[in-house]
């Protein structure tokens, strides 16, 4: 059964709620073979978490779309938005059909596993602690991919998901966040982010 977290009516351009499914879809796939690749169950928490406010964001778009449409005319425009969200939502129920395959302990094939090894960049998933040197600094100014090869991709601060988020956004205590990268960047990361290194090289 989907859950649809409790919502009210909100006038949101169709067009705001499409590029956010496209993105937290997009995300989702990410995680999910992240979570089956090292059987991780946190990764696989986000992803049904995501999966919840992407059929609310579907929700609100069917109806803005409904209240967007005037005439005929409106509502034929509006019928490939319809088909492309609907799209997206598809995309993560899948994504969250892998997230389960975790989360129910059935196991992942050693071919499958094989498969995700031989994908040049991976994937973490990193609370930031307090002795971190990244808190207080923008996305902009630490330089992550000019430096260790690493691109932030979201950051769940509490119940907020940031997705692509921006070069000035900060990074706060206790943050979580999504990177993609090398492996060798990521383990630089993952100390940074823990504070067990104190120092970003230039």
């Amino acid at each position: 059964m989907v859950r649809i977290e409790n919502i009210s009516y909100k006038p949101v351009a169709v067009r705001d709620l499409l590029v956010e499914m496209k993105d937290i879809s997009e995300l989702m796939i990410d995680l999910a073979y992240s979570a089956a690749l090292f059987h991780s169950r946190e990764l696989a928490e986000d992803v049904l978490e995501l999966e919840e406010h992407v059929d609310t964001l579907a929700y609100l778009l069917d109806m803005n779309a409904m209240l967007a449409a005037r005439d005929a005319e409106d509502a034929e425009a509006l019928v490939g938005v319809s088909v492309v969200a609907a799209a997206a939502n598809k995309i993560s129920d899948a994504a969250a059909d892998i997230a389960a395959i975790v989360l129910q302990e059935i196991g992942i094939h050693p071919i499958v596993r094989e498969a995700f090894h031989r994908v040049e960049e991976q994937l973490v998933r990193v609370q930031v602690q307090s002795r971190s040197i990244l808190i207080g600094r923008k996305l902009g100014d630490l330089q992550l991919a000019a430096r260790i090869g690493v691109d932030v991709i979201a950051i769940r601060r509490e119940k907020e998901w940031l997705i692509n988020p921006q070069e000035n956004e900060i990074v706060g205590n206790e943050d979580v966040l999504v990177a993609r990268g090398a492996p060798m960047g990521i383990e630089e990361f993952q100390k940074l982010a823990q504070g067990t290194i104190q120092k970003l090289e230039d």
